[in-house]
């Protein structure tokens, strides 16, 4: 009999109980990943965050490109929580008047400081760049702004000592970083060696004018190798000199050094907001370089973007994905793509097994079906790397395709040391074969007599089994299920009505 050919009989009973509507159909359903559901727990996640996504729901976006320890850092504060000391333990916070800023621009969080407080002092230890004397070698200095006022007179960064010139005689030594008629000022004194120009100070003052209420990146570089000390907003080129005997890239350099350790202070006397403040041992150049967009910018994104993929959702064997929609948030130039795949097997799955499958505007998905499914996606910032999309929900639209009815009527015919089973069709058109249980207890299917092989015995699309091996007299519990799935066992459905007999000799 073929296996999609539902007998009369078993048709007019399933009618007249009921079930018939209730099984034979598949079932449309949804799943929601994220918005009002909330986000499962994610199997792979790279520069990916939890953000704020539409009607206040958690959604994924890009991870701020939040500076890291490298092997010349000297500083590191971004400012995401609570510490004594910065990232790397060589700077004890002495003191902090810093409390969590609303607006963040690098990684979790950011510093606030009102223009009375005093700010962030910094002690360093022995090794550090401002924590013993001696020439530093290279250096760069970084950080983002989000000034309330950029009034005049505001100080950035503060330190001050002294140390003994060639002549034996005290020189006062000052870097201070500070808003001087709405533009950024660096002034660097005495700290340049053997430099006397201008009483042995160096001010690069910014050509752009300082806006409230916008973040901005500043960094200032010293190249030991050329001389070269140039300040740069956003990536752009504001000042340079050469601190070199010429005042030009030729020339006997005058080396940065520091007299007597001392305390850093950051942001005292400014009103506004902080992020990512980094001393390092280097100039911005080799492996540093390929975090900058362009010398002396560090993007708010990384170029790659960055990618999710959810853990595989179980959904019943066979079922068949019909259309991915999402709730996502594309500023200009910004994009996400999805991806869908399905399968059995979950634990075989590999990165590229089984296939990934885009997603396009439609959202109508074919051929993708299986009894788990996994989302990704791919998230790009744009062109500039200062703005992130983001993904509030992904639903999945699928048909679900219901275990199989059992055999609505089940025989046992016994014979010498076997016994014959015969068993009606499943009702469901999608069976793809039975299993066959046995035992020697009721509802205990635990044979493993059968010459046939242990319970359960995989008949395909036959519906009668001959078991040989088995003990005259012996009492034997049969059942039989219908499966949609040959080989899973989650495509199995329920029992038959159990039936018994037992072999008789000749």
């Amino acid at each position: 009999m073929n296996k999609k050919e539902i007998p009369f009989f078993t048709l007019l009973c399933l009618l007249l109980c009921g079930g018939f509507y209730s099984r034979i159909f598949a079932i449309d359903k949804k799943i929601e990943l994220g918005g009002r559901s909330g986000w499962p727990n994610l199997s792979y996640q790279d520069g990916i965050v939890y953000g704020k996504g539409r009607f206040g729901y958690d959604a994924l976006e890009l991870k701020t490109n939040s500076r890291k320890i490298t092997p010349y850092t000297d500083l590191l504060l971004p400012f995401d929580r609570v510490a004594d000391s910065d990232e790397t333990g060589r700077y004890r916070i002495v003191s902090t008047s810093f409390v969590p800023s609303e607006v963040k621009k690098m990684g979790k969080g950011s510093a606030l400081s009102s223009g009375l407080s005093e700010g962030m002092v910094l002690r360093g230890q022995k090794d550090t760049m401002f924590g013993s004397g001696g020439y530093t070698g290279s250096f760069t200095i970084e950080f983002w702004l989000y000034p309330s006022i950029a009034e005049n007179g505001e100080t950035i960064l503060s330190w001050r000592s002294s140390r003994e010139d060639d002549g034996g005689y005290i020189q006062y030594q000052m870097l201070l970083v500070s808003f001087v008629n709405n533009h950024t000022e660096w002034r660097f004194t005495n700290l340049f060696n053997g430099y006397e120009k201008n009483s042995g100070e160096i001010v690069l003052s910014s050509s752009r004018t300082m806006i409230p209420e916008e973040w901005t990146h500043h960094s200032v570089s010293f190249d030991e190798t050329t001389g070269l000390l140039e300040y740069r907003i956003n990536g752009i080129l504001e000042n340079i000199t050469y601190v070199t005997t010429t005042g030009r890239q030729r020339g006997s350099i005058y080396p940065f050094m520091v007299g007597l350790g001392s305390d850093i202070v950051i942001c005292p006397q400014y009103s506004g907001s902080i992020d990512d403040f980094r001393i390092l041992r280097s100039a911005i150049k080799g492996e540093e370089q390929s975090a900058y967009s362009g010398p002396g910018y560090y993007d708010v994104y990384r170029v790659s973007g960055g990618r999710f993929e959810t853990e595989p959702v179980k959904l019943v064997p066979g079922s068949v994905i019909n259309k991915i929609s999402s709730v996502i948030t594309e500023p200009e130039q910004t994009a996400v793509q999805l991806y869908v795949r399905a399968g059995d097997n979950v634990f075989a799955w590999t990165d590229t097994e089984p296939a990934w499958v885009p997603v396009f505007e439609s959202g109508i998905i074919e051929d993708v079906s299986g009894s788990y499914v996994q989302i990704a996606a791919d998230l790009y910032p744009d062109g500039a790397c200062r703005v992130s999309p983001s993904v509030t929900s992904v639903t999945i639209d699928y048909t679900e395709i219901p275990a199989p009815l059992p055999p609505f009527s089940v025989y046992a015919v016994p014979g010498d040391g076997y016994i014959d089973l015969h068993w009606s069709a499943s009702a469901d058109s999608y069976a793809e074969g039975y299993m066959v249980y046995y035992g020697e207890r009721p509802g205990e299917y635990l044979g493993k007599v059968a010459v046939q092989g242990p319970s359960p015995i995989d008949t395909g699309e036959k519906t009668s089994l001959r078991l040989t091996g088995l003990q005259n007299g012996k009492i034997y519990y049969f059942a039989v299920a219908s499966y949609s799935r040959a080989g899973s066992p989650d495509g199995i459905g329920t029992f038959s009505k159990e039936v018994y007999t037992r072999p008789v000799g000749k």
